[in-house]
């Protein structure tokens, strides 16, 4: 290990690494894979500034057969329609940072292990490292994409139109309660620690009952569901953990929203979406609020019209709502007085509650 102060020089692990991922040497300049692929220059300097890759000149040698391999491959999709004009820029955009991130986390792990044993040189330790555990990693990174690429196909073929853009999905967001003030009392290592532990129960809790975490934002867990029995499943977990003094799961609330959802890239869209953010703003902490179409789809009820639903509740408006009964289902509603919130400005949410 270097002493507190000096810097190890790692430049021959670097070299050690790109030579093992890349192949080979790198031989080709920038002109060169451009020629060899037979892409237009146009059409290969925006794929790399897509995927974040940096600018090199044109008489950098920094590249390998495998970029004149890639950039041909692309082409091809362009050819056979899967990478059409308006889909190029997001998937390439997505898989530039997907990767990226992971790439990041990946090569600090590597460095950590290998500095951290503290035995013999920690530069041909990263190199041999590389080399053990890079194409394990990189076997595994397949097998888990194969996996989710079967679960998709999956939900995209058992939906009624599989050509429409949006199918119905319920949409949980999960926040916890206080975030500002304990993240005030945390180091950097205390706030990731922290923050991973709740990403990862909220992801076994979502997993263990059929859902799927879509993204982490900060404080914030987005997840979804097919059945919106299921989705109110993972958010009563949550709040019930969170309100358990013995466990260090965080006290959250939640939203919990039913309806039409655009899935794109990974991610999903649509006023249903924006009503479950919203409906989050709104619950009180260790609370979960659901909207009418989620309340709707749990009690059994059979969805009406918005005419209908405003004449209905025109006269309950400003008041709160007896708990009721959610058909056979485990659960309870009690609606509360319509509120105006961004986007929206007589949303009527219900709190959930087991029976």
């Amino acid at each position: 290990m270097a002493d507190d102060g000096e810097r190890l020089d790692l430049t021959g692990a670097v070299e050690a690494v790109e030579r093992f991922l890349l192949q080979e040497e790198p031989r080709f300049t920038r002109d060169e894979v451009i020629e060899q692929s037979g892409v237009e220059e146009a059409v290969a300097e925006e794929l790399w500034r897509w995927l974040g890759f940096p600018q090199a000149d044109h008489d950098d040698v920094a590249f390998t057969r495998l970029d004149v391999d890639s950039l041909r491959q692309a082409v091809e999709l362009v050819e056979l329609g899967v990478l059409t004009e308006d889909r190029q820029a997001a998937l390439v955009r997505t898989w530039g940072r997907s990767f990226a991130r992971l790439a990041e986390w990946q090569t600090t792990l590597l460095a950590d292990v290998a500095l951290e044993e503290g035995v013999g040189d920690p530069v041909a330790r990263v190199a041999e490292l590389a080399e053990e555990v890079l194409p394990r990693v990189e076997a595994l990174q397949s097998y888990v994409w194969r996996r989710h690429l079967v679960s998709a196909a999956g939900r995209l073929l058992a939906v009624d139109s599989p050509g429409s853009p949006a199918t119905s999905l319920a949409v949980v967001f999960v926040d916890i309660v206080g975030y500002t003030s304990r993240s005030k009392g945390l180091d950097e290592a205390g706030l990731v620690g922290w923050l991973e532990g709740f990403e990862s129960v909220c992801t076994d809790i979502a997993v263990e009952h059929g859902g799927r975490v879509i993204k982490n934002i900060g404080d914030e867990v987005l997840l979804v569901a097919d059945d919106p029995l299921a989705a109110a499943a993972i958010a009563l977990r949550m709040v019930e953990r969170g309100a358990d003094p013995d466990d260090p799961f965080p006290e959250v609330r939640a939203g919990l929203a039913y309806g039409a959802v655009v899935s794109r890239l990974g991610d999903v869209f649509g006023p249903t979406v924006n009503i479950a953010a919203r409906l989050t703003s709104l619950a009180r902490p260790g609370t979960v609020l659901v909207d009418r179409g989620a309340h709707d789809a749990l009690s059994g009820r059979p969805p009406a019209d918005d005419a209908d639903r405003d004449d209905q509740d025109a006269d309950r408006d400003d008041q709160d709502g007896d708990d009721e009964d959610a058909g056979d289902a485990p659960y309870r509603f009690r609606r509360v007085r319509r509120t105006s919130v961004k986007g929206y400005s007589r949303l009527q949410p219900w709190v959930l509650r087991r029976r």
